[in-house]
């Protein structure tokens, strides 16, 4: 009985340790190289970042829309699709303030942590629009909701968006400056290096 302790204590010890030590020994890797400032309300855009990686975020609407980014309303679903990004990193997607300078995470945003649920009928991950997805490859992470990357060595993800009216958060993307981001997850949270966005506005 002890030995079954000491061994399930071991366990969980080394799995905390595992989970833990790379958030505490994280380096930012600087910047994404993507100004503050971005022309218009593209559909996609590319940055080389500190790391030599270029980056390239996209996004659509899921159905056909005469809209643009710029004329978004509540219930708008769309799907965001990324490439060049550092998969041994996690990263959040959702519609976040911009920041005033590249040094500063942007935020507030929109939303929580998403989840993915199993149809019992299909057999196989039932996409959930939410607010803002979680990528991130870790098993262990995923065990809490974050989705993995499509493919790991060209770094592309896939993320399913929903626009949602959020009065906690305080931002009001028809007066705030918003956009649809990509930034690193807890486990970096200093790190700007994956900080990608496309500017975003709510319909009046």
């Amino acid at each position: 009985m002890v030995w079954s302790l000491a061994i399930i204590t071991l366990v969980v010890l080394a799995l905390v340790a595992w989970l833990v030590i790379p958030i505490l020994t994280s380096s930012p890797a600087g910047s994404s190289g993507q100004p503050l400032e971005v022309e218009g309300y593209p559909l996609s855009v590319s940055a080389t970042a500190d790391d030599l990686r270029t980056r390239t975020l996209s996004a659509r609407f899921d159905g056909p829309s005469d809209r643009g980014l710029d004329q978004l309303v509540i219930g708008d679903r769309l799907i965001v699709s990324g490439e060049g990004f550092d998969s041994t990193k996690g990263i959040y997607v959702a519609i976040c303030l911009v920041p005033t300078e590249v040094d500063i995470k942007p935020g507030p945003c929109l939303g929580g942590v998403p989840t993915t649920a199993v149809s019992p009928a299909q057999g196989e991950e039932v996409i959930e629009y939410a607010a803002s997805n979680w990528v991130n490859d870790d098993w262990a992470w995923r065990l809490f909701g974050a989705r993995g990357f499509d493919d790991r060595e060209l770094g592309t993800f896939s993320a399913y968006i929903e626009v949602v009216e959020d009065r906690e958060s305080g931002l009001d993307c028809g007066v705030d400056h918003c956009g649809l981001y990509t930034r690193n997850d807890h486990t970096a949270l200093d790190d700007r290096v994956q900080d990608l966005y496309l500017p975003v506005s709510l319909a009046e």
